[in-house]
């Protein structure tokens, strides 16, 4: 599987990284202050407007001057991060292995699958056993 210079850069975010593109992703843009007040056990104002300027170099995010405030907004779509962080969950924790994914899932006591989950997911196993990989 051939790697692109995103997928690299996404998986070398930092603990306090990871966090703000998180928070980025769900409210889609956030100014500075917003984001510091979602932040679980945050960090002074100046290190998360210094980490903004350390993802926005690194091209993750971008910012706005919206009124006398910069609205940071991330520059990847959300679905494409979660593809990529997903392919590395993959590939870190299972060995690359779609079946073992799925079984440490299904195997997870407190996470429920009813009859239509069960359906749509038996669909998508068919639907993606006449695709090649």
């Amino acid at each position: 599987m051939k790697r692109d210079a995103a997928q690299d850069a996404q998986e070398k975010l930092s603990r306090r990284e990871r966090q703000i593109m998180d928070i980025l992703f769900e409210r889609g843009s956030s100014p500075a202050s917003e984001i510091r007040s979602r932040m679980a056990d945050p960090p002074s104002y100046s290190a998360v407007r210094a980490a903004l300027c350390v993802l926005e170099r690194k091209g993750h995010i971008r910012h706005e001057l919206q009124g006398l405030r910069y609205v940071w907004t991330p520059r990847v779509a959300r679905d494409r991060a979660r593809r990529s962080a997903l392919r590395h969950l993959v590939r870190t924790f299972f060995d690359s292995s779609v079946e073992q994914t799925v079984a440490a899932l299904l195997n997870q006591g407190d996470l429920k699958l009813d009859d239509d989950g069960r359906a749509r997911l038996k669909a998508m196993i068919e639907a993606a056993g006449g695709r090649k990989q």
